[in-house]
């Protein structure tokens, strides 16, 4: 699961965690939703001291606005790990984004989830954010990674 186009760092670390293992990725996009708190970013970015990417916060495509550049992002996170000699698939999320990585675990036979994403500090904290609450819903081990920045 993602929220933001792959960096080659991350596909090289995602694709060498299980070292010379050939490995396949059905990938989970989830755009920015409007179920998501603007207040909780913005507290996140001041956390990490981001202060100009906090007052940006309100600015960011949501909701449907989101879906163009969550398709964008994924078919070149796609195209990256396949040039990178993995296998990979996936869709972009908007509604019910655990019930959705519940069904894709069960269907593919996954050995693991890897929830990719950018520190978020006050979900981390009450357990809120996607891995942990990922934890609790597929039935394999849930690796959380921190996403690289550009």
């Amino acid at each position: 699961m993602i929220e933001k186009p792959l960096t080659p760092e991350d596909v090289e670390f995602v694709t060498t965690l299980h070292g010379e293992e050939r490995i396949s990725f059905v990938v989970l996009m989830q755009p920015r939703s409007d179920q998501a708190d603007v207040l909780l970013r913005a507290i996140d970015d001041v956390a990490i001291g981001e202060l100009r990417e906090a007052v940006r916060e309100g600015e960011k495509p949501e909701g449907k606005e989101a879906a163009e550049p969550a398709e964008m992002a994924l078919e070149y996170s796609l195209r990256e790990l396949r040039e990178a000699g993995s296998e990979a698939v996936g869709q972009v999320i908007e509604d019910h984004p655990l019930d959705k990585l519940k069904t894709v675990v069960d269907d593919s036979g996954a050995d693991e989830v890897i929830v990719l994403t950018a520190p978020h500090y006050v979900e981390e904290f009450f357990h809120r954010d996607w891995a942990s609450r990922a934890r609790h819903k597929v039935g394999v081990p849930v690796l959380k990674l921190f996403a690289h920045t550009e």
